[in-house]
């Protein structure tokens, strides 16, 4: 009997890491609906600011294609304080053709996006899925964190509520 081989995605997924995961933090490129970016166009971007490598360790495309980028074994760059604990997941999108923060997710992406998060559960399993804006500062002190508390919109959907029950 021959076994077909894992996705490289899911294989990346399953690796096992010695660091300890609290978080998967859901982003957006923040570009254009509809305007397909790659892997290694994110990593040229990330390392012209100075980066060692791209700051997501997965990147879903808008045809629902899971790259990977930066290895899981390796904190992201991707939340600032949160970096070693957490896995960064990204969705290309993110802005409406105005610029504003969209949700901007084609069917394939919110199949894959779910299928990628349940892949990452199974492996950590009390890691929380929030999206990067539920990681911003609780300024008013009332134990949620609030659109006017955003440091940024990002990923323009609510994925804290979506994906709880992953």
């Amino acid at each position: 009997m021959t076994t077909t081989p894992l996705a490289p995605w899911r294989a990346a997924a399953r690796a096992p890491i010695v660091r300890e995961i609290d978080h998967i933090a859901v982003h957006c490129t923040a570009t254009p609906a509809g305007r397909a970016v790659t892997v290694e166009e994110i990593r040229a971007w990330h390392r012209a600011k100075g980066w060692s490598d791209i700051g997501y360790h997965f990147v879903v495309g808008l045809d629902g294609t899971i790259g990977v980028g930066r290895p899981k074994a390796q904190p992201g760059a991707h939340v600032q304080g949160f970096n070693a604990r957490s896995i960064g997941v990204v969705y290309v999108g993110g802005l409406a053709a105005n610029g504003s923060p969209a949700d901007t997710r084609t069917a394939a992406q919110k199949a894959a996006l779910l299928d990628l998060l349940r892949e990452l559960k199974s492996v950590h399993r009390s890691a929380v899925i929030q999206g990067h804006r539920d990681f911003s500062p609780d300024r008013n002190g009332n134990g949620r964190i609030e659109p006017n508390e955003w440091l940024k919109a990002c990923p323009c959907f609510d994925a804290k509520t979506e994906y709880a029950a992953v």
